[in-house]
């Protein structure tokens, strides 16, 4: 059954979520994991392609963007949509709702902003999870808190 881990940062800017994204999709990559980004949007999707690039000092996580070219084997995606089937393991997620093709990921990561409509959100997605017997985890990400 899927693994669904709540990040609440205790910040309520953006880039503090694009930062935890980044890092989340870091440590995934690092242990071998296929993920894919969901996001809100193409713009959310864009900065975040940028981010990857550029977030840690001599780090490489190879991603593009939407399904992968013929031959690409590219270990993390960025979308709106369902992802590829080849992307089972991670799912990080920055959408509003609860993405239909959720279970078939191992696990799902939710990116919770320190904005009052993103709590408000996170708690229907989390009502949703729990109400249907999935594993949740909460990790209180403080503004300050440096990642390895």
């Amino acid at each position: 059954m899927t693994r669904v881990d709540f990040y609440l940062l205790d910040n309520a800017t953006e880039g503090g979520r694009d930062l935890t994204v980044c890092k989340l999709a870091q440590k995934a990559f690092h242990l071998k994991h296929r993920i894919y980004i969901l996001t809100a949007d193409h713009d959310d999707a864009q900065r975040l392609n940028r981010l990857l690039w550029t977030f840690s000092a001599g780090s490489f996580i190879p991603h593009g963007l939407g399904a992968p070219a013929a031959g690409a084997d590219l270990p993390v995606l960025l979308g709106q949509g369902e992802p590829p089937a080849t992307h089972e393991d991670v799912l990080i997620t920055l959408a509003p709702e609860v993405p239909e093709f959720f279970s078939r990921f191992q696990r799902v990561a939710e990116v919770v902003g320190g904005g009052q409509d993103d709590k408000t959100r996170a708690r229907e997605r989390f009502r949703f999870y729990r109400d249907r017997g999935y594993a949740l985890q909460t990790h209180k990400i403080p503004a300050h808190e440096e990642w390895r």
